[in-house]
């Protein structure tokens, strides 16, 4: 039997058919060196202006395409921009975890000379400190967006990546420390932002589901409201130790909640008060028990730039939230308009009664898959699955051959760090072909 499979062939067009089933694809490809061939991607994206096609790859899907190829040293066909098609195919290792390959040349980064790799070591004196790796993108796509495609990746994916220099609390070694730069949006339409990232997405992945500590530094925001402006946001985070496995996990029991978390980014005091008298107001009608704290106001100094979150965080310590990013001119009733907006919105979500927000939901798909055991997350009341969670599953099916039961559990793959799943494919393979054959 060879020992490259044929690519995992992917319709782009299917359910919500835009770029989450291109992040989740490359996710699992990238750590299973299984490969993925995907066609009309993006093909359900509406034309952003006429007589413009739809779909294909934007520069922010592109970014993540080109990291991960490089990072896994992947062959490629459709690496470029508005790429409809992309085969991704990373190189198996060797005994030794060395691979080598050709990369498709129509990649800017192999233009540039970056098809070395990812990685940059840093040393404090002789000691190897850290390892440094740099995205830039040269318009405000979402940085979020780049992050979600690489973080399984960054997280579970070992090779040569483990010091002695770093030990863990039995003495082990450990780890490398990984930093990740990436240039881009971080308030951008239609696209989680840092703020929510760091304040609900980051924390429960910690806290919930039991991955490394992740640090958010925002060096430099960037929008794509007002004048579109680049950001710099730096992601630390120590991956798994190589051999080990995420267990199961289960979010239930959400809670009553405890306090409301609101960042306001808004130009002038002026309507950054007008915002934050008409939350209180609104919050304090309708969660009269709930402490409310403002950890981010921010002057964004540019009348097209407003930006309201507001995190729900419970007594079992689960966060939803809600969000608005302004993207019209400023008035005097925009600070009411956009508070009604997104505590309504919180409102919806909150009488679901699930544990997470209906942004979150899709994001633990790639977790629960990667998972050894049955992991769960509760659906609440009557509340179905979003389109985007809709297709992280059946990604994750064609993909791994999972199943996602009513509720939305999982049975995961037990994805080992460091692991050749494709290997361990291959050979589950040739032992079911034995057992048919014995029968």
């Amino acid at each position: 039997m060879s020992s490259q499979p044929q690519p995992i062939f992917l319709d782009g067009a299917t359910l919500e058919g835009g770029g989450q089933l291109l992040r989740v694809a490359l996710s699992l490809s990238a750590l299973t060196y299984l490969p993925i061939h995907i066609w009309d991607i993006r093909a359900n994206r509406t034309r952003p202006k006429p007589n413009q096609p739809t779909g294909g790859l934007k520069p922010a899907h592109l970014a993540a395409v080109e990291w991960l190829a490089n990072a896994t040293k992947a062959e490629t066909q459709g690496m470029f921009k508005g790429s409809s098609k992309l085969l991704f195919a990373p190189l198996c290792r060797g005994p030794s975890g060395a691979s080598s390959g050709v990369r498709d040349q129509s990649s800017s980064q192999a233009k540039n000379g970056l098809a070395a790799g990812v990685w940059q070591n840093v040393y404090d004196g002789d000691t190897l400190s850290r390892r440094d790796s740099h995205i830039r993108l040269n318009s405000p796509g979402s940085v979020c967006l780049i992050l979600q495609a690489i973080l399984p990746y960054l997280l579970f994916h070992s090779l040569d990546n483990t010091s002695t220099a770093f030990q863990d609390r039995e003495g082990r070694a450990a780890s490398i420390p990984l930093r990740v730069t990436i240039e881009g949006g971080t308030n951008v339409s239609k696209s989680p932002s840092v703020e929510y990232f760091s304040q609900v997405l980051i924390p429960l992945l910690v806290e919930k589901i039991g991955i490394p500590e992740i640090a958010t530094t925002i060096i430099k925001r960037g929008w794509s409201s007002g004048r579109a402006d680049v950001g710099v946001v730096q992601y630390d985070l120590m991956p798994f130790t190589h051999g080990s496995k995420l267990s199961e996990f289960e979010l239930s029991n959400r809670g009553e909640v405890t306090r409301m978390n609101v960042s306001i980014l808004a130009p002038g005091s002026s309507v950054r008060n007008s915002l934050r008298k008409k939350v209180t107001q609104r919050l304090l009608a309708s969660y009269p028990d709930t402490d409310i704290l403002y950890p981010i106001d921010e002057d964004t100094g540019s009348g097209a730039r407003l930006y309201l979150l507001i995190v729900a965080e419970t007594c079992n310590g689960y966060r939803l939230g809600q969000d608005c990013l302004w993207g019209r001119k400023i008035n005097s009733a925009t600070p009411d308009s956009v508070a009604e907006t997104v505590i309504r919105a919180l409102e919806r979500e909150l009488d679901k009664g699930r544990c997470v927000d209906e942004y979150m939901q899709d994001q633990l798909v790639v977790f629960q898959a990667l998972a050894e055991g049955t992991s769960k997350v509760e659906s609440g009341k009557n509340a179905r699955a979003t389109l985007h969670t809709q297709t992280a599953r059946w990604v994750a099916a064609q993909v791994l051959g999972l199943t996602f039961d009513e509720q939305g559990n999982c049975s995961g793959c037990g994805f080992r760090v460091g692991e050749n799943y494709m290997e361990r494919r291959l050979d589950e393979a040739v032992a079911d072909l034995e057992k048919v054959r014995i029968a």
